[in-house]
């Protein structure tokens, strides 16, 4: 769902900036009424946690591959503009260091995974679980909210992707960007979604928030004991170990690839595509390092890597965010 430079056009992805960015400032308003410096680490640990199970690549029939995004898990904890800071940060470091989405396509790819999923998530939960809803009425509730979440997220993508054709076009009448139109690229992305991925998202949140409940009743309303966090960051660590699995997903995730699988497949590549695929060198592409030549090993050294700087940043991020939520708070007493 990572969507790469040159498959929107500046229409969309400016156009997705122009959206972005007043829900980011909104999210970072909304967070700081209600950060406080205690629930920095669950801030940390969910950036973290978004970034890491979006390492597991999951391989379906035809070739492709794809993942859980760890959303809607965020919304529940911490709510919905919590969870749009988290990912938007896990987003943002993917796209610049491993060159995991495009630079131009990081507000279209914060839109659907960042700001469409948490809330749609979040309601979702919200809805059938109700405000006292038993451990076992939460769990299902959340493994619903993140099956939904993901699709609605998808579908999203897949709209995206599909108007291209339509609004972008040589004077031949070939596409410039993405070259599927909406009656392939929706079904494509929701086919793959509602059949694969979205189980994946609904197993994955279920029993995280089934552990959070039985674990720590508190984390619903984000008063962590310091045991629980300690097993939390403990899940991480042992995530990261685990990262290699997702290395070993062959094939290139419905609408993330390259200009020369797609000229073996489409016998061209459009023009604004190659013209924007290589915009952003990051520093290590495809999550590999250079000067690590076993793919696995450079793979959970960039896992280690990853969630410490994500973790960090978000530490950082919520430090200054809840230290000025705390001094407004206290001016205005």
């Amino acid at each position: 769902m990572h969507i790469p430079d040159g498959y929107l056009g500046p229409q969309t992805y400016g156009a997705m900036y122009a959206v972005m960015t007043p829900i980011w400032v909104i999210a970072g308003r909304k967070v700081k009424a209600t950060l406080r410096a205690k629930q920095v680490p669950l801030l940390a640990l969910g950036a973290a946690l978004s970034f890491v199970i979006m390492m597991f690549n999951v391989p379906v029939i035809g070739g492709s591959t794809g993942h859980a995004v760890g959303a809607t898990v965020i919304a529940i904890v911490l709510g919905p503009w919590a969870a749009t800071i988290a990912v938007s940060l896990a987003l943002v470091i993917q796209a610049l260091l491993f060159g995991d989405g495009g630079i131009t396509a990081i507000a279209a790819n914060c839109f659907n995974m960042a700001f469409v999923m948490p809330f749609v998530g979040y309601y979702v939960y919200r809805l059938i679980a109700g405000d006292a809803a038993s451990e076992r009425r939460k769990t299902l509730s959340a493994g619903i909210a993140g099956y939904v979440s993901l699709n609605v997220a998808a579908i999203s993508a897949g709209v995206m992707f599909g108007i291209q054709p339509l609004i972008a076009h040589g004077a031949d009448g070939r596409p410039l960007y993405a070259p599927y139109p909406l009656r392939v690229a929706v079904p494509a992305m929701a086919l793959e979604h509602l059949l694969f991925f979205g189980i994946v998202e609904a197993i994955a949140t279920a029993l995280i928030v089934g552990y959070l409940s039985r674990a720590d009743a508190s984390l619903v309303v984000t008063r962590p004991a310091a045991k629980t966090l300690r097993w939390l960051w403990s899940g991480i660590a042992a995530l990261v170990l685990l990262t290699p699995i997702g290395a070993l997903a062959s094939g290139t995730a419905w609408g993330e690839w390259n200009a020369e699988e797609l000229k073996r497949t489409l016998g061209f590549v459009p023009a604004g595509l190659a013209h924007l695929e290589g915009l952003w060198k990051p520093l290590m592409p495809d999550y590999s390092i250079p000067g690590i030549s076993n793919h696995l090993v450079g793979y959970l050294a960039v896992a280690i890597m990853g969630t410490a700087i994500v973790a960090g940043a978000a530490w950082v991020l919520g430090k200054v965010i809840a230290k000025k939520g705390e001094k407004g708070a206290g001016e205005g007493q």
